[in-house]
């Protein structure tokens, strides 16, 4: 009897060292999507989080355009590069700021608004913290006939933006509008 309770007691130490000594597995590194920024953050969902000068919840109301005037009157225009998805071809096209522009060979219109150099949104706010090309951006609103397709409805203006033309991107079947550069006045 004394024999066995020896057995039994070794049996069950082993059991315990053995459960302890159990390699932990390692958690496997994060996936980072593809098109992600070096360093541009990345939420649970795979979603890239907002540029510099973006905040990650939106206050509710309608924003208001602050052009500073270390910006005001130093851009003219922009180019936008517009791919034909169907035909697969690309072109560039300077736009002037604050006009309308006719897609040729389409029923598009891009109304051209603002340009901001450095954007930054603070709260209900759209301005340029700069005249530098930090973070590029252009207000523009695109209509199919006459209907408004982007924005979305109840949003005055979408933006595109040269350094994360993933983020609110542009989205139509045929076409792909996105924001290459801005022109300078004289």
């Amino acid at each position: 009897m004394k024999k066995n309770a020896i057995m039994l007691g070794i049996v069950l130490s082993m059991l315990v060292l053995a459960g302890g000594c159990q390699k932990k597995e390692e958690e496997p590194p994060p996936v980072v999507p593809k098109g992600v920024m070096p360093g541009q953050q990345v939420g649970p969902s795979g979603q890239q989080t907002p540029p510099p000068g973006h905040q990650a919840l939106k206050p509710r109301g309608e924003s208001t355009i602050v052009v500073p005037d270390s910006v005001q009157g130093k851009w003219k225009g922009i180019v936008l590069t517009i791919e034909n998805k169907e035909t697969q071809k690309t072109e560039e096209f300077t736009v002037d700021l604050n006009t309308d522009f006719n897609l040729p060979n389409s029923n598009l219109k891009i109304s051209v608004g603002e340009f901001m150099p450095h954007f930054k949104m603070e709260g209900l706010t759209i301005t340029s913290a700069s005249n530098e090309l930090t973070n590029p951006a252009v207000g523009i609103k695109i209509f199919e006939g006459d209907k408004q397709i982007f924005p979305v409805a109840g949003k005055k203006w979408g933006w595109l933006y040269t350094k994360f033309p993933k983020i609110h991107p542009f989205e139509h079947p045929k076409y792909g509008v996105k924001l290459k550069e801005g022109v300078k006045k004289g």
